[in-house]
């Protein structure tokens, strides 16, 4: 009633009279839906109505510091300490401001101050807990936070950050003991179960957080939160069909998630059912045409089954989304391979080591794909590359070995292929398998066979 009241007296530019609770209303009412300048208008007419109203400047100051008008606000709370310093509110406040300013020491200082003229002590805990997580002190915060959850045990805000306090520290055998002490007191808390099986399962406990996730749903039917998590740990402990059927619910309660269509999928992989499992990541997709995991296990899918052109599709769709990731680049080049798209795979394979993938593997490929393409220089630069980082690899002394006989530089040829089999004399095969003509080379079976008779 008052608020239009307050609405029509804006239209008409009439004045009305509003006692001071009713402006409080209208301002709290503005300031919560940020609706800022009709919150500065009542402030304004409020302050005209009831000058001396300490509540009404507190509510101006809250406004200046949304406004980030701090100077003016921190003058406010100085006038306001003088006039009523037992106030809660005013320290409360010129916490805020000290914590905006990032002074969050002197914010506590204050918040301590407040608490000695507070009835509603669990709020300035809170806000206490708060400036210590700025501060990264998980002790003071999680012990301040503890408060709130003895003084209300359905401050589930509190419940939660303690948990992360434990969690930051990587805490979890204290935050089970903690949560474990709570449902004993509030044995009906879906909450504080789910947490608790959060704990378990980090610590590779899975029988236990099953438990744990079990109760969260047994107490609320439509937690969601509580079926994911069981499906997760049912996976866990390779009860797929039971964690299909978790999933599922999940899917029943709540609009479809790309998440959990995925998690279905994976579970029918792992089951055997490529099939069923195809369809559930193309629902991923569809669901989430940007969740770049589900593209790229179809990618996978299909590449195992040597459909190598859908496999080429579906990496492709995933590099649209993040080509920044040097796993699926990996991926283009294997099927590009397959596809005997060399220069593709050529690009693939740069693409990887340029995102600084430079595992062995994908030196040696590039290498292989540039000697089969005659690019025989090119080779040689990413064996040499590849030298910079893996000494003395039989990998790349036989590869060195095969580039330099095909290019004629016998000594160097020679010289590689004894490093090649000082390192591991029975990987000289890759010779065979990559070089063949090298391989048939007089000179290089009687190396080969000279050196086998010095070892035995």
């Amino acid at each position: 009633m008052s608020l239009s009241k307050f609405e029509s007296m804006l239209k008409t530019n009439n004045i009305y009279f509003f006692d001071l609770v009713e402006f409080e209303e209208i301002i709290v009412h503005y300031l919560d839906v940020g609706k800022h300048s009709l919150a500065r208008k009542a402030v304004k007419l409020g302050m005209e109505q009831h000058p001396t109203s300490v509540d009404l400047k507190l509510l101006q100051i809250e406004l200046l510091i949304f406004e980030n008008k701090l100077e003016e606000a921190t003058l406010l709370v100085k006038r306001l300490e003088v006039v009523s310093p037992q106030n809660d509110e005013v320290f409360i406040q010129k916490a805020t401001i000290l914590s905006k300013s990032g002074a969050h020491l002197d914010a506590i200082k204050n918040l301590e101050k407040a608490l000695a003229f507070s009835d509603d002590k669990a709020d300035i805990w809170s806000l206490i807990g708060m400036e210590y997580l700025y501060l990264d002190d998980y002790d003071n915060a999680r012990l301040n936070f503890i408060q709130c959850v003895e003084v209300d045990f359905e401050d589930y805000s509190s419940l939660y950050n303690v948990v992360y306090c434990f969690d930051m520290q990587e805490n979890h055998e204290q935050a089970i003991k903690f949560l474990n002490s709570y449902v004993d007191k509030n044995p009906y808390c879906e909450v504080a179960w789910h947490q608790l099986g959060r704990q378990y399962f980090t610590l590779n406990m899975f029988k236990e957080a099953l438990t744990s996730f079990d109760y969260s749903v047994l107490i609320d039917e439509s937690f969601i939160g509580g079926y994911l998590e069981k499906a997760k740990t049912l996976e866990a402990l390779n009860r797929y069909e039971e964690a299909i059927d978790n999933y599922l619910i999940s899917l029943e309660l709540d609009d479809p998630t790309a998440f959990a269509y995925t998690r279905v999928g994976e579970c029918y992989e792992r089951l055997g059912k490529k099939e069923v499992a195809i369809r559930y990541y193309k629902k991923a997709v569809h669901e989430d045409p940007l969740l770049d995991k589900s593209w790229l296990l179809l990618t996978n899918l299909y590449y195992e089954q040597k459909e190598y052109q859908k496999a080429a599709y579906y990496i492709g769709k995933a590099l649209k989304i993040d080509d920044a990731n040097p796993m699926y680049w990996h991926k283009y080049s294997s099927i590009n391979l397959k596809l005997n798209f060399f220069e593709e795979t050529v690009k693939g394979y740069k693409k990887c080591m340029e995102l600084g993938d430079i595992d062995l593997e994908i030196f040696t490929a590039l290498s292989d794909v540039q000697l089969f393409l005659g690019d025989f220089n090119d080779a040689l630069k990413t064996i040499f590359e590849a030298q910079k980082i893996y000494k003395d690899f039989a990998e790349l002394e036989y590869r060195l070995a095969g580039l330099f006989f095909i290019l004629n530089k016998e000594n160097y040829g020679r010289d590689h292929l004894i490093n090649g089999m000082k390192i591991d004399y029975e990987y000289h095969i890759i010779i065979q398998e990559l070089y063949p003509a090298v391989f048939d080379n007089v000179k290089i079976q009687q190396l080969l066979k000279n050196y086998k008779k010095a070892i035995e």
